[in-house]
């Protein structure tokens, strides 16, 4: 708790009461506009999970499609 006063004192001298007072306003005004904004947006919409039975092939880079022929398996 000591060593806090102690800071706060050595930050008082350095930077002075107006500049602390403007940083601070500043600060406020800036948590304020990110709260605004943060409640702004929208929720993400769901993502619907395939089926646990349904099999889709991983997407492929068209070049790979093609050299490799149609069944191989990626050998996971």
């Amino acid at each position: 708790m000591r060593d806090l006063v102690v800071i706060l004192i050595v930050v008082l001298l350095v930077f002075g009461t107006k500049k602390l007072r403007s940083l601070g306003s500043d600060l406020g005004a800036a948590v304020k506009g990110f709260r605004k904004e943060a409640g702004r947006t929208a929720p993400p919409a769901q993502i619907a999970s395939p089926a646990p039975g349904s099999a889709q092939p991983d997407a492929e880079f068209p070049e790979v499609a093609q050299s490799r022929p149609q069944g191989e398996s990626q050998g996971r």
